[in-house]
């Protein structure tokens, strides 16, 4: 005789056979290695990333320069600190077409992108500690640093914004989708769990609510709880909760009349118990694939928002920060400097459409 096997058994062996399901959530996790240790990954680990050199603003990927680093006398700053939010005073780098060294100093011409000679400076031995003789700056301070992805407007390394822009973006998903998880899954069992009064005045909430434009109302929240991080977090979760409660709403109400719950009451549990026990764990599928196009909804709002200039702002690295400030180098010749976070967005939202889809089909009991 077969051992039986459970729904969530059956619905991760058919998760497991869609390959694009399997392909983002890999993508995925790919995605959030990548946000924790975007620092350790970055070429440019300063805090944001937002070491600039202007004189070499807006170079194509791939290109390299001669880098000078200046040390910065600031105190040890704690590693785990420097891991995961970056260096707060990072070193001063001066890009050089060439030097010379003296006999106490070291004589620097600049970087210009037109390949005159730039400015002329002298730095001082005593600048650089742990250096006995001028002979020992090269080999200590000096070297060719190449940028991958090329530099932003600024002079800033591309790759890295990129790298840290991508915890705006996760950040932003796994937040909003909670407080909308928490508001409509409360709201939702509430109103069909016990109808009448409370299920219209509950409706009445989730309609005015739903008439709003998202982005309208995301941006009024915005506005009113200020510009900021934490900010766009509660706008775009306050926004979202609707869609969740209509469908708890509509499961509740249906899985209330089945038996396990008439048995239930019958043994004395109470309301909470009922509806936490064994309703909600019996209505949560159609939720969990709501949630999965939420994300992507949110990721979607905050690079609008950051467009517009009320999401993460400046320094702080956002997808749509990045676009904001390049969307006219389309037109300009470098039309790279838009496109690559373009396409970083499309990618995290197609990835989460995707498992959203493959979810859909595995919870699905007509799909054998």
């Amino acid at each position: 005789m077969k051992n039986s096997t459970s729904l969530t058994q059956i619905a991760l062996q058919k998760f497991k056979k869609n390959f694009w399901g399997v392909f983002s959530l890999g993508f995925l996790a790919l995605c959030v290695l990548v946000a924790i240790f975007a620092y350790a990954l970055a070429p440019d680990n300063s805090e944001n990333a937002n070491q600039m050199h202007l004189s070499i603003h807006s170079k194509n990927p791939g290109f390299s320069v001669k880098m000078l680093t200046i040390p910065s006398a600031v105190e040890s700053q704690n590693p785990f600190s420097v891991f995961f939010f970056g260096k707060k005073n990072a070193d001063t780098e001066v890009p050089i077409s060439k030097y010379s060294l003296t006999e106490n100093s070291i004589e620097i011409t600049e970087y210009t992108p037109d390949g005159t000679d730039g400015l002329q400076k002298e730095y001082a031995l005593s600048l650089f500690p742990k250096t006995n003789s001028v002979d020992e700056i090269p080999r200590k301070y000096i070297s060719e640093k190449k940028f991958l992805l090329g530099t932003d407007k600024y002079g800033r390394d591309l790759l890295s914004r990129m790298l840290i822009g991508i915890r705006i973006s996760l950040a932003i998903g796994f937040v909003a989708v909670f407080i909308s998880l928490v508001i409509g899954i409360t709201m939702g069992a509430i109103a069909g769990y016990f109808g009448g009064k409370v299920d219209a005045a509950i409706m009445w909430l989730i309609n005015v609510t739903w008439s709003i434009p998202t982005l309208l109302l995301v941006i009024a929240i915005t506005l009113a709880l200020g510009k900021g991080f934490w900010q766009v977090f509660i706008a775009v979760g306050l926004t979202m909760w609707v869609e969740v409660a209509r469908v708890v709403r509509g499961r509740v109400m249906g899985v209330k009349q089945m038996q396990y719950v008439t048995a239930a009451r019958a043994l004395g549990f109470n309301d909470f118990r009922i509806i936490v026990k064994h309703i909600l764990p019996n209505s949560m599928a159609p939720v969990i694939i709501i949630s999965a196009a939420n994300f992507a909804g949110a990721i979607l709002i905050e690079s609008g928002l950051s467009f517009l200039g009320i999401g993460a702002q400046p320094p702080m690295p956002s997808w749509g920060g990045i676009i904001k400030d390049h969307y006219a180098y389309i037109i300009l010749g470098k039309p790279y400097l838009a496109l690559i976070p373009g396409l970083a967005i499309m990618s995290l939202v197609t990835a989460f459409m995707l498992i959203g889809n493959a979810l859909r089909d595995a919870m699905d009991v007509r799909n054998d």
